[in-house]
């Protein structure tokens, strides 16, 4: 068995800005969500696709917000985008998935918690986190846990990791805590780039094990005296930014393994939910449905 778990908020994005913008009959925006459904049918029916769920930020704010002001949050986004949230979330359970909103923690989150929880249940090959989201490369392991690139069709193990980033997944929040991500309003240490870090985080693993003195270091860096500098400067702010990019294993996910078998849609109620959104022959395309 692969159990695959969907970073929903991001296929709501790409849906979003990649399908063509419609209204329903009610005249709600809804283009994202019906690109949202025809994604994550097209994935339920993949050949080797029997277990799954999808990750919402149900709001954009989590618990992060609160350790640290400058966090991101859903100012700027579009509105016909952020309206469309609750229709995404209640049209994957129609067409039979788990959905898992999150609201104190982020959908991040629960997909390391699942991978976490899972990995190496009796029966599980292997974990298959659909994002393209580097802050999930910190979940692989070996080859049991890989993100795959639904865009580009391209899948990243330990060694992949590695490779694109300098480091393994265990120290990828050490490495945004000193670089930043902009998509998270994470500032990152001043003069720290990407390979400077990927270098010393290489040889150090942490942050809190590389030496204030950078005589001491034992990796040859340019500016590294400078580097050390900063780096001793905001060492505490770069501590608060790795909590801010380590996701959490302990999300309440109250379903078993089992309860992600994807067993066909709701007969019940996805029909309906399409008539809402003006998308009938959607649930025409549908072929298998639950028993």
């Amino acid at each position: 068995m692969k159990l695959h778990l969907v970073d929903g908020t991001f296929e709501l994005f790409r849906a979003h800005f990649g399908a063509p913008p419609a209204v329903a009959p009610d005249g709600m925006p809804v283009g994202a969500v019906r690109g949202l459904l025809r994604s994550l049918h097209a994935l339920a029916r993949e050949d080797g696709v029997t277990h799954l769920a999808v990750a919402f930020d149900h709001v954009i704010e989590s618990f992060r917000n609160r350790l640290f002001d400058g966090y991101k949050t859903g100012e700027g986004l579009p509105a016909e985008l952020l309206a469309q949230f609750p229709l995404a979330e209640e049209g994957a359970r129609a067409l039979g998935l788990v959905v898992w909103p999150m609201v104190e923690f982020e959908a991040d989150d629960a997909i390391a918690t699942a991978a976490a929880r899972w990995h190496d249940a009796p029966g599980v090959e292997q974990v298959i986190i659909c994002s393209p989201d580097k802050d999930l490369a910190q979940c692989v392991r070996g080859t049991r846990v890989v993100t795959f690139d639904r865009i580009r069709r391209t899948t990243t193990d330990e060694p992949g990791v590695v490779a694109k980033f300098g480091v393994g997944p265990a120290s990828v929040p050490d490495l945004l805590a000193l670089v930043g991500d902009d998509a998270d309003g994470i500032p990152g240490v001043p003069r720290w780039g990407a390979k400077s870090a990927a270098a010393v985080l290489a040889h150090y693993g942490s942050l809190d094990a590389i030496p204030d003195d950078p005589s001491a270091w034992g990796v040859s860096v340019r500016g590294a005296a400078a580097l050390a500098e900063q780096l001793g400067t905001h060492r505490e702010a770069a501590r608060l930014y790795r909590t801010l990019a380590t996701l959490r294993t302990d999300v309440p996910l109250a379903e078993s393994l089992d309860d992600l078998a994807w067993r066909g849609a709701d007969r019940a109620t996805l029909p309906a939910f399409c008539t809402r959104i003006g998308d009938e022959k959607f649930a025409e395309r549908v072929q298998r449905w639950r028993s």
